[in-house]
């Protein structure tokens, strides 16, 4: 989800998140993250090659971070030097927090915890602790406020009726791309390549998909890729997809 929502996030910046620890560690997807959605303008370099300017870079960052969420030092969970040093746990810590104020409509969910493991070297040996630390919000009685939509509750629920969904949305989906003298069969592997998908949106919203800007016979991952891409860019403009859809 974080990866999803950083890369969304970042789209036009061209940056692309692949590993919590590995990228974010140097301070420049933060610092790209940060003037992203709050607009914060930071005195640091884009690009910080020594560990040196990292760690400056880092320190600025988060301490514009601490500023904005109105931490104090003692209640942050990351530090300077874990997340230089790629602690995952830290880089969650604060992902889950930038994304809690500056998108608190971005679908965290709950209850997110690990087992993390303290080992220390005593006199008498190593001495290890185990504890759960909790990533996300903790909240009791999920049933009562559960944020699960009608699919979620399908998938967990009831996945013997999910075939008799599916033959509703065909329906739905023969009946307006029928008029381009299409016919959909199979949901998963005709909406693949993102040609029926754009082609619907045009129908259902009412307006003409230049050839030119997408490719009508797909021929590599890419193109189906940019299909897809220009699809969910084109659901998010028109306020129709206000969660973060990753497109491969």
């Amino acid at each position: 989800l974080l990866i999803d929502w950083i890369n969304t996030t970042l789209k036009q910046e061209h940056i692309v998140v692949k590993s919590l620890e590995e990228d974010l560690f140097d301070g420049l997807v933060l610092h790209h993250l940060l003037e992203n959605l709050g607009s914060l303008k930071l005195d640091v370099d884009k690009i910080a090659l020594t560990e040196k300017k990292q760690r400056q870079k880092l320190s600025v960052i988060l301490e514009a971070v601490a500023k904005c969420l109105q931490l104090e030092e003692n209640q942050l969970k990351w530090s300077v030097e874990s997340i230089l040093t790629k602690d995952l746990l830290s880089t969650l810590h604060l992902l889950i927090a930038i994304a809690k104020h500056f998108q608190p409509n971005l679908a965290i969910p709950p209850n997110v915890r690990v087992e993390t493991i303290t080992i220390e070297n005593t006199s008498r040996g190593l001495k290890t602790e185990t504890a759960v630390e909790y990533i996300t919000d903790i909240k009791e009685n999920l049933e009562d406020q559960s944020t699960d939509d009608a699919f979620d509750e399908l998938f967990s629920r009831a996945p013997d009726k999910l075939d008799a969904v599916k033959q509703v949305f065909l329906q739905f989906v023969n009946q307006h791309v029928g008029k381009l003298g299409l016919n959909v069969k199979d949901i998963e592997s005709q909406f693949a390549d993102g040609v029926i998908l754009l082609l619907l949106i045009g129908q259902l919203e009412g307006y003409f998909l230049n050839l030119r800007d997408f490719f009508l016979t797909p021929a590599s991952t890419t193109e189906m890729l940019h299909n897809v891409n220009l699809a969910v860019d084109l659901l998010t403009d028109g306020g129709l997809l206000n969660f973060s859809v990753n497109s491969e």
